[in-house]
């Protein structure tokens, strides 16, 4: 009888330990690393939209320049070796 609960005793022990020296310390680094990774994904995509943003201050501020046009030299003209 005595045996009966220091076996059980034993099992709780041994139930307690794991959960609270592994369990326990898993989801706390776990969710620990969960919040650094949406911090962070958070600041790069800040950093995006200041960086779009900046673009697009930078394209306004500066007038349209457009390449001047070649003039059209007309039909390709093929031309042969001479020997």
């Amino acid at each position: 009888m005595i045996l009966k609960y220091a076996f059980l005793a034993f099992v709780f022990w041994l139930l307690y330990k794991f959960v609270f020296d592994f369990i326990v310390p898993v989801y706390q680094s776990t969710k620990h690393v969960r919040r650094q990774m949406g911090d962070i994904q958070e600041h790069l995509r800040r950093q995006y939209q200041q960086q779009e943003q900046a673009q697009k201050q930078a394209a306004q501020a500066q007038p349209h320049r457009t390449a001047p046009k070649k003039a059209d030299k007309g039909d390709y003209l093929e031309f042969e070796e001479i020997k």
